[in-house]
């Protein structure tokens, strides 16, 4: 049998238990034959078009689904085809280092045959924490076969979106106080948001089909899920739905922030504003009196020492009157 050039991952089980792991994919027909109540999980790392054909010609894998499994990018979707299921889902994670939060995304296909789950992940990501979930659960997979193991998957993955919602709602506690500062908050906090609130759009586009999508792998005529996995599919669906009801409190939450923020940005152009506007009354008294006594008309001690400084007291005792009013009145 030729072997996928592509990294490979092998693990079969039987009755929940691991009966052979890291084999070669030359192996894998003889294991299932010499194991006939044992189910596979086989995963590709980064594979081409060749090597998704060769797995595909192998355990009768419908052609728009390797197309689909090649293809960046796709949607989260489950696809029903005649031998199998198909399904795309994203793996996210959100780190905080130095006061920068990071987004991290990674896009896996699953093929579940009635023996097997074949996965497809198209960037560098830890499968460590799909192995530790099948084994923690070792009796549930003891009669739960295929579906048990892409319970396991969904598992993981919905349990990671619902922690990198809580990384992001904590990372927005750190930028919330600066945001709402008197005057509005400094250029690189007010980026800082924005850049949240565009990780968060991200983080949506994965969590928000997940309630959808598990609820169609419980579908009856799917044979995925017997009555002994239904409960935990169901709770699955349940921590999807929380987090898509977390994302979206906290898309609410950043639009408030940001719109708080400029809402303070304009009360502080405003009363920049006012005060300007203040000042330029108080300037042009002096300049109104010095304008109208300019036009050569007489006024009391003109061309006296004693009418400069009656001119000068007037325009002082006017502007000072005029400062008081409008410090009464919070313009300045």
């Amino acid at each position: 049998m030729t072997a996928p050039s592509c990294p490979i991952t092998t693990r079969l089980y039987e009755n929940g238990k691991v009966v052979a792991q890291d084999f070669d994919y030359g192996e894998v027909t003889g294991l299932l034959e010499q194991h006939p109540k044992s189910v596979l999980w086989l995963d590709l790392f980064d594979p081409d078009s060749g090597d998704l054909t060769l797995v595909a010609e192998e355990f009768g894998l419908h052609p728009l689904a390797v197309e689909d499994a090649v293809v960046d990018h796709e949607r989260p979707k489950l696809d029903r085809y005649p031998h199998h299921v198909f399904l795309n889902v994203y793996a996210v994670d959100i780190a905080t280092r130095d006061s920068q939060t990071r987004f991290g995304k990674t896009e896996i296909s699953a093929f579940v045959t009635s023996r097997a789950l074949i996965t497809v992940r198209k960037s560098q990501s830890d499968t460590s924490r799909f192995v530790d979930r099948w084994d923690a659960d070792a009796e549930l997979g003891a009669a739960g076969g295929v579906g048990f193991l892409l319970y396991g998957l969904l598992d993981v993955v919905v349990d990671g979106h619902y922690a990198a919602a809580q990384r992001l709602d904590a990372a927005m506690d750190g930028v919330e106080d600066a945001l709402l500062e008197e005057g509005g908050a400094p250029r690189d906090v007010r980026m800082q948001g924005i850049d949240q609130r565009k990780m968060l759009a991200a983080l949506r586009r994965a969590v928000a089909p997940m309630p959808e999508l598990v609820g169609q792998a419980m579908r009856a005529d799917l044979g995925l899920v017997d009555a002994d996995l239904r409960p935990y599919y169901r709770d699955v669906e349940d921590h999807a739905q929380h987090t898509v009801d977390e994302v979206e409190h906290l898309r609410d939450r950043i639009e408030s922030l940001l719109q708080a923020d400029l809402a303070e940005q304009g009360n502080a152009l405003n009363d920049t504003t006012r005060k300007l506007a203040a000042w330029a009354a108080i300037i042009a008294v002096p300049t109104a009196l010095t304008g109208w006594f300019g036009q050569n008309l007489p006024y009391p001690g003109y061309e006296h020492v004693s009418g400069l400084i009656a001119s000068t007291v007037l325009i002082l005792a006017t502007s000072v009157l005029l400062y008081v009013y409008l410090k009464r009145r919070g313009w300045l």
